[in-house]
């Protein structure tokens, strides 16, 4: 048997040795980096699902006279949690001075077309967006002092780009510059305090 034992190892071996190791190192960290960012694309994103699937929103929190807005499909949605005062307004509000107070026009669904324009009357949702040009409207309560409303304002909505103006439903006044009511999302209650967006009762 052969007891020769291997010459020592050069500076150079070692040197080689060292390389080859912080090489391999460096190799399996760059993977891995690269190996999360990849594995992190199959999750869908908040803003990925926002954009197709439906929302669910708890408003369990939402205090009465308050508003939230979520995100579907790349559009803002109020939520809002009507007063008694607010549905009471609403039922006394004169339907002559209003484009389409039965909400009979497109992107209507069936439980808009009531004068709280709602699926529950104490709770709101409609999408945000002017149907003008696409501004956002603000909310301007009752008794405002805006310029751009008249004196015996009723509460509702006011878009400053244009001057289109809707009352407390989302109905579209006359002789404004938007053509239609605020779009109504498909919606409906999963129970008394979650919401889901997106979905008709049916769904």
């Amino acid at each position: 048997m052969d007891h020769t034992l291997p010459p020592p190892a050069t500076a150079t071996d070692r040197e080689r040795r060292q390389w080859l190791i912080a090489t391999g190192v460096a190799g399996g960290v760059a993977a891995a980096a690269t190996a999360v960012p990849f594995v992190s694309t199959l999750a869908p994103s908040e803003r990925a699902r926002s954009l197709g699937a439906a929302v669910e929103v708890d408003i369990a929190g939402l205090a009465p006279g308050a508003t939230r807005i979520v995100e579907w499909r790349g559009k803002p949605v109020w939520i809002v949690r009507r007063t008694p005062e607010m549905l009471a307004a609403l039922q006394q509000a004169s339907t002559a001075d209003l484009v389409d107070p039965d909400s009979r026009r497109e992107q209507q669904p069936a439980y808009a077309q009531n004068a709280t324009r709602s699926v529950r009357p104490e709770v709101f949702v409609a999408i945000g967006i002017c149907t003008h040009l696409g501004c956002s409207p603000t909310a301007v309560p009752a008794g405002s002092n805006n310029p751009g409303l008249p004196a015996d304002w009723p509460g509702g909505y006011f878009c400053p780009c244009h001057g289109s103006k809707f009352d407390a439903a989302g109905r579209v006044f006359r002789n404004q510059p938007a053509p239609t009511n605020l779009e109504i999302p498909p919606h409906r209650f999963a129970s008394d305090t979650l919401l889901v967006i997106g979905e008709d009762a049916a769904a």
